[in-house]
Formats: structure tokens, C-alpha cells, sequence
């Protein structure tokens, strides 16, 4: 199952009932005929407006064709497994679409299954790269956020997921192995991402 699919309804779903309740208090308020009322359900329209965007915005996000034709195939690892399931840890590179150069960064994610992966640290999962803000440009550090996606929750077809883990270069896939006892210290921080020092990159990672 795939879980970014799952996250992305929920989050319709909880959008569309702040947006029904948001109505209800608007009209509440303006029932009430006080005047403090009025002020106060204007706020209530935005909340409402807002929420009814990410529910309307939700489902263009939500095709599962489009998160991995739009997405950078990525290389991702089983950093460490758990009961509950499983943490990945990709490289990515988390630069604006436009930027001059790339800017490499180790991400986390926690995740119930893998499919035919196993559940194992330092196990391969070719990943594609989903951007989860939209920010039009890059203020100082402020990258977009990405996760990754493993290309086992579209397909068990291991013959794809094969080629897909080949598609990535050897460098990349040493670079997440060497950092892979990083995992720990990048889900600790707020982003759950970590940018990595371009001086220390190894040669041939464009």
C-alpha cells in the first residue's frame, strides 16, 4: 500500500471536516447578530476558505502517476528496522527546481512496509524523490522539503525495481551506505533532513 497516498487523503479528509465546521461556527456567529460576532466570523471564512483549497488542492496532489512520473528517482536505504516498521534513509537533492547547482542531503522516513524488500539495515530501496511544499524560491537554508517514496509501492515486479536500483550510480548508493549510521541524528532534527557539506562529496556527484 502506498502510504503517501494513504497521508494525502487523510489530509483531504481532515480538511474538508475543519472546513464544514469552520462554516458552522460562521453561522453561529452571524445568528448571534453581536457585533464582536461579525469581526470574528471573518476570520472563520478564511479558516474555511483555506481548508477547502487543501482539500480541492489534495486530490491533484494525490495521483499516484503523476507523484512518481514528476519525481527524481532516488536512491533510499533500511536504515533500521522496528517493530512497527521500517526507517529509510535517501540522498536527495533538495535544491529549487531552477537553482545553479544540485544541493545533496540525507532525509528520513518512517514506514509500515516495503513490499518485497527486506526489512533489513543497508537493504537497497530505489526511492523517487516527492516534494511536500511548494515555495517558490530559495530563501537562505529554506530548501523544499522532499521525501521519498519507494518504487516498491507502485510495483512487486522485482524485475522493475531491479533496473530501478541500476538507474542510480554506484557513487550515490556508497555515499547513502557510508552515512547510513547518520539516520539516527537526521530524525532528530525537525525536518528529518540533514544537508550534507559539498566539500566532503566525492568526485562525480553532479
Amino acid at each position: 500500500m502506498n502510504e503517501t497516498f494513504v497521508a494525502l487523503r487523510r489530509l483531504r479528509f481532515a480538511a474538508m471536516v475543519v472546513a464544514g465546521l469552520a462554516v458552522a461556527v460562521v453561522a453561529a456567529l452571524l445568528w448571534s447578530g453581536e457585533a464582536w460576532a461579525y469581526l470574528l466570523a471573518v476570520v472563520f471564512v478564511l479558516v474555511a476558505a483555506i481548508a477547502l483549497w487543501v482539500a480541492l488542492w489534495t486530490p491533484h496532489r494525490s495521483s499516484i502517476e503523476r507523484l512518481y512520473a514528476d519525481g527524481a528517482l532516488v536512491p533510499a536505504m533500511v536504515s533500521e528496522a522496528e517493530p512497527s516498521g521500517v526507517v529509510l534513509l535517501a540522498l536527495v537533492d533538495v535544491a529549487e527546481p531552477d537553482a545553479p547547482a544540485r544541493r545533496w542531503a540525507l532525509v528520513t522516513r518512517k514506514v509500515r512496509a516495503v513490499g518485497p524488500h527486506a526489512p533489513k539495515p543497508g537493504e537497497r530501496v530505489p526511492s523517487v524523490a516527492v516534494r511536500t511544499d511548494r515555495a517558490p524560491r530559495q530563501v537562505g537554508e529554506r530548501w523544499q522539503l522532499v521525501t521519498a517514496m519507494p518504487i516498491a509501492w507502485a510495483t512487486r515486479d522485482t524485475t522493475v525495481i531491479d533496473r530501478a536500483a541500476a538507474a542510480i550510480s554506484e557513487i550515490e548508493w556508497r555515499l547513502l551506505s557510508d552515512n547510513l549510521e547518520l539516520a539516527s541524528r537526521v530524525r532528530r532534527t525537525a525536518t528529518k533532513r540533514l544537508l550534507l557539506d559539498p566539500d566532503q562529496l566525492p568526485a562525480g556527484l553532479d
